[in-house]
This record gives structure tokens, C-alpha cells and sequence, in this order.
């Protein structure tokens, strides 16, 4: 008896320090949390007050919007429990709630339950964001099987400029194109690897540039990505948007169509080379199985307003003759990188303010599976860049964004989900671009010289063992 009146004391002799701990711990906590919501910014710490209140009115809303269940079926200890033998109250699940916050609003993680799912939420969402004050929720498949995530934003982040400061940093992944935020603020990837093309069309001053500069500042500190530009609207480097990044481009092309067709011609034959030693070389038929390296780069190439080059020239004069013989070489040439291009490292990015057929002829065009478009003025524009499904989603057709509060604000489909997304690009300042091109214009080196280099033969010659037939001239 002794002894367990001692254990006793000593059980209980711990109970002013458990306390003290538990004390210290809320303390540390609460400290934490003040310091946190102090240090936010005016728009974050607005956010942090809405998930507070997200939290604590969350099982009566959730009740209120019937987005809960009724389990009449009792537990093992309310069945224990009922001496009585009065029918047990049934029991109303809500589902459990995880919130987070940002500068733009909340994402809550909620479980689904049985009979309340992904288009239970979906269809409460208007309702959501009347009550969590809200611009809009949106309910979409959480990170998990049975889960919902729900974002709600507080303002716009449509109409929300933003700046991107390049980091200077090799990507931590290849191909991978770092868009901005959608209209619920979460950041936009687009995958290009395996991608053949892209197609960016919009209004001039809309932001076509600024998203395509992004790209080529993220991806400019890799030494596995070489650049060239063509620019339609210049004629020399030093008079357009790629004055400042020229110096990490092996190659540039202004609005000259012949210097255009000689660079492009460049290009295929490169291609061709490549086609021919893959195999030898990297031992794979598709470069993408092995990924881009310094040895064999990633060969980006940009065509800024494609139609400069490919715009077809009517008039019998020999000059007239002459311009349009070089846009219809230029048109096939393009189009052999495109279709040709992918398995060995070629990615071409289209940009252009009308993407219609006169501009990026079709059978170009509908060979990218990225399709881009900025603000647009008529509905014959908005399909032409993102397919006849943008008439069924006219609440995201970027005729909508001619208001200069869009200027950055681009359109494109959701992949592997039904619809369309709007997104806000960020603005990418030129002595940023500068600064990162002249950082990383000693990784400059031609493809071509690179290729000679791994096989001891030169382009020509390796063109030669390639069982295509050379193009014939237009």
C-alpha cells in the first residue's frame, strides 16, 4: 500500500510540470502565430482573418448548404450506452475542413462523405463565396482520392498585375513553363516536353512578349537550352522587345524574308543532321528519353509575329514574286520543325496577333498543342487561336479582355479538363531580362558546332545519311 501511495504521489508530482509544458507550448504557439499575421503584408493579413473565420463557422455553414450527411446507423459505444432502449439520435457528419491562406483569399482541403461530393461542392461554391465574403470559390479534385479542394479569392487576381524578377537559377525541371496564376490565383505549369509547338496569339501591347520573354529568362541559366529568335517587326536586334536578350540567342533573324529563309533553311538542315545521328549519339530514337544536356540542348525556337514571314504576297512584279516565293519556303521550312522537329530536340514557339490562316497557315498551326491567346477582337479570332470549343465557353473567350486592366491576361484549354482557364501573366522588366542575358551569354553555343563535335562530321555530311530527300525550293 506503500508503494502505490508513493507512485501516486509521484504520478501526480508531475502534473504542475505536464501543465507548465502544455502552457509553454500554447504560449509558443500563440507568439508565433502574432508574429506571423504582424510580418504579413495588408492583403495577407486579411486572408489569415477570413480562414480564422472559414474555420469556426464552417460546421454550421457546411449544415446550412446541406453539404453534410446524416448517419442513423449508432456506434458501438452509443449502442452500449442506450439502457434505455430509446431509438439512438442520429448522428450529422460534416466533412473535416483544412484551411490555408494567401494573399489572394483561402484554399481549404475538405473530405467528401458519402452522397457529398466534388458536384455537391461545386454546386454550393456561389453560395460559399457569399458567405466567406468572396469575389469567387471554386471546387475542383483535391490532392487526394476523396478530397475536394475549394479556393476562394478576395480580389481579382485577373485584374492583379504582377512582376516576375528572374532568379538567375537553372530550372529545377526542363520544359517546364511557368505561365503565372489563374483566376483563383494558383500557379499555372504547362509541360512542353514532347511538345512540337506553340501558338500565341493577341492584341499588339497585350503581353504576347512579356509571357515568351518569361520562358527564355527561366530557362536561359541552363547550358541543355539554346535560343533563336526571329522578330517580324525589326530589322535589326537593337530596335525590338529582343534587344536585351539577343546575346543568349546563337542565332537572330529580323523582318528580312530572304535572311529568314537562309536561317530557316539552317534549321531544317540541322534537323536533318540530328534525325541522322540520334541513334548513334544518345542511343535513343526520341531525344526526350534522356532529356536535353549541353551536349545535345534543347533548340527553342521563337518567331515573333509569324506573319511577317509566311503573309502570302499578291502582285505579278518580280519583287511581289520574289517575297512570296520566300514566304511559302518559309511556311514549309516551319513547318518541317514542327512536325519533324520534336523527337529531337526542336520546340517553336509561334507568336502573332491574328492567328488565323493567313497568318500562321493551318498546317502549321493546328500541329501545336499549346494554344495561347492574349485578348482578341472578334469571335473568328478567338477560335482560330483556341478552337471551335471556345464558342461553348464564352464567359473565357479573350474577346472579353480588350479592357486595358487585362493587359497580361491570357487564355488557354485546361489539360485533361474540360473548358477553358485565364491566366495572368506576369510582366517581366527589360533590365531584369538584361541582367539574366548577360549573366548567362557565355552558355551560348551553336547546336550545329556542338553535333560536330559528338560525331567528327559535319552537318552536310551527316544530312547525307539521312534517307529523307532534300526539299525542293518553292
Amino acid at each position: 500500500m506503500k508503494d502505490l501511495n508513493d507512485m501516486t504521489e509521484g504520478v501526480f508530482g508531475y502534473g504542475p510540470l505536464v501543465v507548465g509544458v502544455v502552457l509553454a507550448v500554447l504560449v509558443g504557439w500563440s507568439v508565433w502565430w502574432v508574429v506571423r499575421y504582424l510580418r504579413a503584408d495588408a492583403m495577407t493579413r486579411q486572408s489569415i482573418r477570413q480562414a480564422v473565420r472559414v474555420r469556426r463557422t464552417w460546421k454550421r455553414l457546411a449544415q446550412m448548404l446541406k453539404l453534410c450527411a446524416t448517419d442513423k446507423m449508432p456506434t458501438a459505444l452509443a449502442s452500449l450506452s442506450n439502457t434505455d432502449g430509446k431509438p439512438v439520435k442520429p448522428r450529422v457528419l460534416v466533412p473535416a475542413l483544412k484551411v490555408t491562406h494567401d494573399a489572394y483569399g483561402v484554399i481549404a482541403q475538405a473530405n467528401c462523405l458519402p452522397g457529398v461530393g466534388l458536384a455537391e461542392f461545386q454546386k454550393a461554391a456561389p453560395y460559399l463565396a457569399d458567405a466567406w465574403r468572396m469575389t469567387r470559390v471554386s471546387a475542383l479534385p483535391g490532392d487526394k482520392p476523396g478530397q475536394v479542394m475549394l479556393r476562394g479569392v478576395r480580389v481579382d487576381p485577373l485584374i492583379t498585375p504582377t512582376v516576375h524578377v528572374p532568379t538567375g537559377r537553372q530550372p529545377e525541371e526542363y520544359a517546364k513553363w511557368d505561365l503565372g496564376v489563374d483566376e483563383y490565383g494558383m500557379p499555372i505549369f504547362v509541360p512542353l516536353k514532347e511538345v512540337p509547338g506553340v501558338a500565341v496569339g493577341g492584341l499588339p501591347g497585350f503581353g504576347k512578349t512579356s509571357c515568351v520573354n518569361r520562358l527564355v529568362c527561366d530557362w536561359a541559366p541552363s547550358p541543355a537550352v539554346q535560343f533563336v529568335f526571329f522578330d517580324g517587326k525589326v530589322s535589326h536586334a537593337y530596335e525590338g522587345d529582343y534587344a536585351d536578350l539577343v546575346q543568349r540567342a546563337f542565332a537572330f533573324c529580323g523582318d528580312d524574308l530572304e535572311e529568314a529563309n537562309n536561317l530557316l533553311r539552317e534549321l531544317v538542315e540541322l534537323r536533318r543532321a540530328r534525325s541522322a545521328s540520334i541513334r548513334k549519339v544518345l542511343g535513343k530514337k526520341n531525344m526526350w528519353h534522356v532529356g536535353p544536356s549541353a551536349d545535345w540542348p534543347l533548340i527553342v525556337v521563337v518567331i515573333d509575329e509569324a506573319h511577317t514571314y509566311f503573309r502570302d504576297h499578291k502582285g505579278s512584279d518580280p519583287a511581289t514574286k520574289r517575297l512570296a516565293t520566300f514566304a511559302a519556303e518559309n511556311a514549309r521550312l516551319t513547318e518541317d520543325l514542327v512536325k519533324k522537329g520534336r523527337s529531337v530536340g526542336f520546340l517553336t514557339i509561334l507568336t502573332t496577333q491574328k492567328t488565323t490562316g493567313d497568318a500562321i497557315p493551318t498546317f502549321i498551326r493546328d500541329v501545336c498543342p499549346v494554344g495561347l491567346s492574349f485578348a482578341q477582337k472578334t469571335a473568328d479570332a478567338a477560335v482560330a487561336a483556341l478552337g471551335d470549343d471556345i464558342r461553348e465557353w464564352p464567359d473565357a473567350s479573350p474577346v472579353l479582355l480588350q479592357d486595358p486592366a487585362y493587359v497580361g491576361v491570357a487564355v488557354m484549354s485546361q489539360h485533361g479538363r474540360p473548358g477553358f482557364i485565364r491566366i495572368r501573366t506576369p510582366y517581366v522588366a527589360d533590365e531584369d531580362a538584361a541582367r539574366v542575358a548577360e549573366a548567362t551569354a557565355h552558355l551560348v553555343h551553336h547546336p550545329a558546332r556542338l553535333l560536330e563535335n559528338l560525331t567528327g562530321r559535319t552537318v552536310v555530311d551527316l544530312t547525307k545519311d539521312d534517307p529523307e530527300p532534300p526539299a525542293m525550293a518553292a
